[in-house]
Order: structure tokens, then sequence, then C-alpha cells
């Protein structure tokens, strides 16, 4: 068995990765600061990883808009350490960064993984360079994953927009998605993604019955990707399960 480090463990995605890889490596923030190029050069020395799957990244789009120089720190910074150190100690681990469908304009949709990106925030950007730091390494296994999930739980706000959409699917089936993904040894970019178009306000809704309708007009913050559906030329999408009954 493959000796897996996964990054950001306590996120909504690597809470799920480190069920379905439970002897995996799996530190938290404060046992390793992906920032601290000195203590992720000590930790993959040690360890020696055959497999990282990076999902660490501050994600709020406002938070990066607004703390811009931390956001940059943690997204570019720590995905440069984290490869930076492989190339010295571990070249041929196989290198997994979990991207997001907001690398796109969000003006068109159904994002195909030839498309050209082009951020609309700060968030977007760093996610984007994060992924030409990975694809430009050197490193001669790796893997960029463009998706778009929430965690299986209760909606963490009142309202949901009902005119921003992705092909969403839950923090679970995309954990069990990266898991196939790996076992099939792909390389390149790939889009997971679930089979149907739906707005934030319908996946609420799944978990959240209650959850109320909101536009984009009643917003106010940095530019969001209002279309954030994808699809893929490269693996069929996956299928929601929306039975809500077992909420975390």
């Amino acid at each position: 068995m493959s000796k897996v480090f996964i990054t950001g463990g306590t996120g909504k995605l690597g809470k799920e990765l480190i069920k379905i890889f439970p002897n995996s490596l799996h530190p938290t923030h404060s046992e390793l600061d992906i920032t601290d190029k000195v203590a992720v050069h000590n930790f993959i020395k040690k360890n020696l990883p055959e497999i990282i799957i990076h999902t660490a990244a501050i994600t709020s789009v406002r938070l990066c808009e607004e703390e811009k120089e931390l956001a940059w720190k943690v997204n570019v910074g720590g995905t440069e350490n984290l490869v930076e150190t492989c190339l010295i100690y571990q070249p041929n681990c196989y290198f997994v960064y979990i991207s997001t469908a907001c690398v796109f304009h969000g003006d068109k949709g159904n994002y195909v993984e030839t498309d050209l990106p082009y951020p609309k925030n700060f968030y977007s950007l760093t996610k984007l360079i994060g992924e030409c730091v990975v694809k430009y390494s050197g490193l001669k296994k790796w893997l960029i994953v463009r998706t778009n999930f929430v965690a299986r739980e209760r909606w963490p706000y009142p309202k949901a927009f009902v005119d921003r959409y992705g092909t969403y699917l839950f923090s679970d089936e995309v954990a069990l998605a990266i898991k196939s993904l790996i076992n099939d040894n792909l390389t390149g970019i790939v889009h997971v993604c679930g089979e149907k178009k739906m707005s934030m306000y319908e996946i609420a809704k799944i978990t959240t019955p209650e959850v109320e309708p909101m536009t984009l007009a009643e917003y106010n913050g940095p530019p969001l990707t209002v279309d954030m559906s994808l699809r893929s030329i490269r693996i069929r999408p996956f299928k929601m399960r929306t039975d809500s009954s077992k909420l975390d």
C-alpha cells in the first residue's frame, strides 16, 4: 500500500479523504504549516510519501480578497513548498492538486479541461497559479482535479443563490472520485463533476429544506464565478446521492 500524505485534513474534503485513506499521513495545521518551507522540507524528507493529495487552501473568496498576501502565501507559496521539496526528495511521487471550477470566468458554464481559464477574483487566481506551479514543476506524475463540491451537512447560511450554478457533488463523493482517479493512475487535468447542473439553492435544499432563496442582486462582495458548471472530455460524470438522511 502506497504511503499517502493529505494536506488540509481538517477541511470538508480532507476529512472525507482521511476516511478513505485511514492510514494516511494527515498532519493538522499546527503539526505542519505548509507555508513553512523548512517544516515541509523536514516532513517530506522524513516520511517520503508516495502519493500527496494537496487540498489545503484558503477558499473564502472574501477572505482572499481582503487578505491577498495571506491567500498568496498559503495557496501559491504552500503549493510551491510542497512541489519544490518533492523534487528534491521524492521526484517520483504522485502529486494530486485539488483545484476549483472557479479558475474559469463563469460566463458560459459547461467548461471542459481544454477551455481557457480566466479567474474572476483573487481566490480563483491563486488556485490557477497553484495549478501552474504543479503543471510546470518538473514532477514526473501529477494530477490536477478541478471540482465543485459542498459538505453533506446542513447549509451554513440562511439563504442560497438561485442564479449561481455548478455541477455539484458532495465532498464524500469527490473523495471517492479522487480515489478512483488515483487507482486508474490518471495524470494531467481532470474535471470531477456531477451529472446535473444545479443552482446553489437546489443543492442547499437537499440537506436544509428550509433554506431561503436569494439572487446575486442581493449580494455585496467580491466578484463571484456565476456559472461554475463543468464537463469532462476525459471521464464520465459522477452520480450525486441526494439522500440527506445521514448528515454529519
